[in-house]
């Protein structure tokens, strides 16, 4: 399958991340949000993303007209009519997800793969509101997307061999590693990611040890390049409460229980970096 057009539908920093990587890779790529200004403001976040690259010698100054070029932005997601391939990169909402590849199994080719960057939805749900299932597939980036080399891929129960092929193709055409995950909560990063990050809550709450000193231990006793707190602030704590509820939900297993404390700094907005305070402030 040949991709020569592509969109994506969600302009925050991962879907302004993707569409980054996919413009460089060679492929008209439509960047899509429907909330006014945020468009605007990730084709800026690109800009500056790519401007730091070629200050970093790892795209040539020379590139950037060319790339850019391959940049579209649209405020609807009938602006991806026609497209060989979509990525969904919305919030870790299922209701608005579901919404988003109703419209975009309307208006893209009969031929399209519908990807999702959902980091915990169950893919087979996502396709079940479509009429093309077969056609539909996780895609799940890592964040910072230009930076981060893997994606996860996931078959839901009806995604065809050539879908799959297509989208590691893409990946791979994109500069990524993939590794395939069953389509299970969490699935293979989150899986083990999320509960590490969770017991570090717990350990705050029971006093173990305090904040940073947590993170130190990790750091340097695990040789991790961030401490399971600082990187939750990072993801953002309402992320990391979602998959936690995924997590519990989906298997059935207290282990996977959110730590109180982690649901209270959500409640009081606490959410990390993105809001100037986690479990450290920024």
């Amino acid at each position: 399958m040949v991709i020569g057009r592509m969109a994506v539908v969600g302009a925050g920093q991962m879907g302004s991340g993707i569409a980054q990587v996919a413009a460089q890779s060679g492929v008209e790529v439509t960047l899509i949000d429907v909330a006014t200004g945020a468009v605007d403001a990730g084709r800026a976040r690109i800009e500056k993303s790519l401007q730091k690259l070629v200050e970093k010698g790892k795209v040539p100054a020379a590139e950037l007209p060319a790339i850019l070029g391959r940049l579209r932005t649209g405020m609807q997601v009938s602006d991806a009519k026609g497209v060989d391939f979509a990525v969904e990169a919305i919030t870790e909402n299922e209701p608005l997800k579901k919404d988003v590849f109703r419209e975009l199994d309307r208006v893209a080719a009969p031929a399209a793969v519908l990807a999702s960057n959902t980091s915990s939805i169950p893919i087979t749900r996502l396709a079940a509101a479509t009429k093309r299932p077969g056609q539909v597939i996780g895609m799940h980036f890592m964040n910072p997307v230009p930076l981060m080399a893997l994606v996860e891929v996931i078959r839901g129960a009806q995604t065809s061999d050539a879908t799959y092929e297509a989208t590691v193709d893409l990946a791979k055409r994109m500069g990524k590693t993939t590794v395939l995950s069953k389509d299970f909560p969490g699935f293979i990063v989150n899986r083990i990611l999320i509960p590490m990050l969770n017991e570090a809550c717990f350990a705050l709450q029971e006093g173990l040890a305090t904040a940073e000193d947590i993170d130190q231990a990790m750091r340097l006793g695990t040789n991790q390049p961030m401490g399971p707190l600082q990187l939750a602030d990072f993801i953002g704590l309402d992320t990391c409460l979602a998959i936690a509820e995924v997590l519990h939900k989906g298997l059935g297993d207290d282990k996977y229980r959110p730590s109180p404390l982690l649901r209270q700094y959500v409640d009081a907005g606490w959410l990390g970096k993105k809001t100037g305070r986690g479990f450290h402030s920024y």
